[in-house]
């Protein structure tokens, strides 16, 4: 075990740890993998990553059982996703065999970083995948570097699993709705961040974004997808500039398998003041509930928990995903695989 870690108050954040994984796509033909000490790349001044925007990331965790097992949840649809962020912006596509052993290798390298069970922390798998090769004319590079690292990490909002405040903003969009807002690349992120700071200066958690097109429709909730709970419904948005978020989707079967109905439709601004929860969901936060949201350009506020806790359903829904990802729960679905470390 790690020493002088203090895994029940760790933030979500970076720490060192002692290896990553790389591997380099040369002349159409990806190589073997490498494994390094260092946190550094070398890169070319003229990367494409750099100039054109050629880099797409994903987040992935990993969970000490009680049982003493390493479980990493849902690699294959990770894998999937960035196979098409790299067709998003024509960057050359992992394998999915690569990608397995590489998130695999760098769990195995870094064994005494898995945070223990019941520490409220997991293991975070940060693959990503970047143009590293030289291009002054706008193309796509002809070099590629994926590289995996991990840290462990607490919850993404200090919060933890308690209700945030959320500001509703009409001011900035996060992605155009046949831009790239479906993949996961760095430069949505990038686009979000002024909205953050924004939602910051409110005293709000984070901002939800308004679809580009019409500003009528809730799109997306931050770093995070939007859902929300009335008269036993999942609902979340469908959207062509949200990016489709693993949680949501484990979330939407979970409902499904607790009997409620789930819709995945437009969402109007009108409808929040009739939901009876709403959260934020995705592979960091897992589930941040939203205590109320605020709509100062409109003047509005719509509240979810009066008494600052987190509605039933969501709490239930919460309690069966992080169940099945820390094996307290039997994993009917197969979204988990053990790790032999």
């Amino acid at each position: 075990m790690a020493k002088n870690i203090d895994w029940k108050n760790l933030p979500f954040g970076y720490l060192k740890t002692d290896y990553n994984v790389r591997c380099y796509n040369r002349n159409g033909q990806w190589g073997e993998l490498e494994i390094s000490s260092s946190e550094y790349i070398d890169i070319h001044m003229a990367a494409t990553a750099l100039h054109y925007g050629q880099e797409a990331f994903e987040g992935l965790k990993a969970f000490m059982g009680k049982d003493g097992k390493v479980r990493i949840f849902r690699w294959e649809e990770n894998a999937k996703r960035m196979i098409n962020s790299a067709k998003g912006i024509m960057m050359a596509e992992i394998a999915m065999d690569i990608f397995k052993k590489a998130c695999f290798k760098a769990i195995e390298l870094n064994k005494e970083y898995i945070p223990p069970y019941g520490s409220g922390a997991s293991l975070y798998i940060r693959p990503m995948l970047v143009g590293s090769g030289p291009q002054v004319g706008v193309r796509p590079a002809t070099e590629y570097l994926f590289l995996v690292f991990v840290t462990p990490v607490g919850p993404y909002f200090k919060e933890g699993f308690k209700p945030v405040t959320m500001l509703l903003t009409r001011e900035f969009d996060r992605a155009a709705p046949l831009g790239t807002g479906n993949i996961k690349v760095g430069g949505n992120y990038a686009a979000s961040l002024r909205a953050q700071e924004k939602a910051h200066e409110h005293g709000c958690a984070n901002a939800i974004f308004l679809d580009a097109k019409e500003k009528k429709y809730i799109d997306e909730c931050g770093p995070a997808n939007f859902f929300a709970i009335k008269n036993n419904t999942y609902i979340t948005p469908e959207s062509k500039s949200i990016l489709p978020s693993i949680t949501n989707m484990c979330l939407f079967d979970l409902a499904k398998s607790e009997g409620m109905k789930v819709e995945r439709r437009n969402i109007p601004v009108e409808e929040l003041s009739t939901f009876e929860e709403a959260g934020a969901c995705g592979t960091a936060a897992v589930i941040s509930p939203i205590g109320k949201i605020v709509d100062s350009m409109m003047g509005q506020t719509y509240v979810y928990s009066k008494d600052g806790n987190p509605g039933p359903i969501s709490t239930k829904l919460y309690e069966k995903l992080l169940g099945i990802q820390t094996g307290d729960i039997p994993d009917t679905f197969g979204w988990t695989e053990i790790v032999e470390i």
